[in-house]
């Protein structure tokens, strides 16, 4: 079974997925650690829960998920896992903390793509990848079916949804995969935004005021 640990991290207010299990196998999901301090609360919470990290995801790359990829890599020496269309959002990283005035070094370790289809594991446990675009060119979702939740980056937020307005972003692109992708999980799966209090695909479908079952 999966245990989903949330920190919320940097100057956006970015949260950080843990996801681990009994076995101590764990996967950081969209680390946007950027303080040194934010580092130590991570790496403290792994080294005192006994976790030993397994797999680097990425939903997808804008520069507030991607600013703890280099300690990450450094740190637990984990390779990065995205889907191939986020390459060039991942390489644009540096440049766009320059315009935030939030400059990191970035990433600069070996790729793994990810798409549609593709399970992770973290030991016996694994999380199915949802092609989720639309806030950005190659967004994924992670779903767990069994346990009946999806980190889903900046997909989907309590009441709200991703930006659209960002080089790659698309409006049309996120409403189709908030209707094709997730409004067709069950009611009861918990949604674990990038931003902000998780949510319920129910309570999605029933209120969100920004994109509506038909």
């Amino acid at each position: 079974m999966l245990t989903v640990q949330t920190f919320t991290f940097n100057p956006v207010q970015e949260n950080t997925y843990l996801v681990y299990n009994e076995e101590g196998a764990c996967c950081i999901i969209d680390p946007g650690c950027y303080f040194a301090s934010e580092e130590k609360v991570l790496s403290d919470f792994i080294t005192t829960s006994g976790l030993k990290p397994v797999l680097l995801l990425n939903t997808h790359c804008h520069l507030d998920h991607i600013f703890g990829n280099r300690f990450v890599q450094r740190t637990w020496g984990l390779e990065l896992h995205l889907h191939r269309l986020e390459e060039p959002v991942l390489e644009l990283g540096p440049a766009s903390g320059q315009l935030w005035q939030l400059p990191f070094e970035n990433y600069d370790g070996p790729r793994h793509f990810l798409d549609e289809g593709d399970a992770v594991r973290i030991g016996s446990d694994e999380l199915h990848v949802l092609f989720t675009p639309g806030h950005s060119p190659g967004s994924i979702t992670f779903y767990q079916p069994v346990q009946r939740f999806a980190i889903a980056g900046d997909v989907l937020f309590n009441g709200s949804v991703g930006r659209t307005d960002l080089p790659g972003g698309s409006f049309q692109l996120l409403e189709e995969s908030i209707r094709t992708k997730l409004y067709t999980l069950p009611e009861d799966v918990i949604v674990y935004p990038g931003h902000g209090g998780s949510t319920t695909i129910g309570d999605e479908r029933r209120d969100n005021p920004f994109v509506k079952m038909p």
